[in-house]
């Protein structure tokens, strides 16, 4: 998925994938106003029609597969 990295606000994990409500880690600035945020299944499924229609794509899918940085307690 093509991305343009802006200073947006990170996502976190109370913001929810617009269609299913899992945690989002996708958010579509569209050119006509407004965001939409998309679970990384979602992004995956809808990225031909959301290109389409996005000023920018804030794409934050690498933390789900980033590893532990040091010092951080492994659950």
């Amino acid at each position: 998925m093509t991305t343009v990295l802006t200073p947006a606000t990170p996502l976190t994990a109370e913001d929810r994938c617009d269609r299913c409500n899992a945690q989002a880690y996708l958010r579509v600035v569209l050119t006509s106003g407004g965001e939409l945020l998309f679970c990384a299944h979602h992004g995956r499924k809808f990225e031909p029609e959301l290109k389409k229609v996005a000023a920018e794509i804030q794409d934050e899918t690498e933390k789900l597969t980033a590893t532990p940085s040091a010092g951080e307690e492994e659950r």
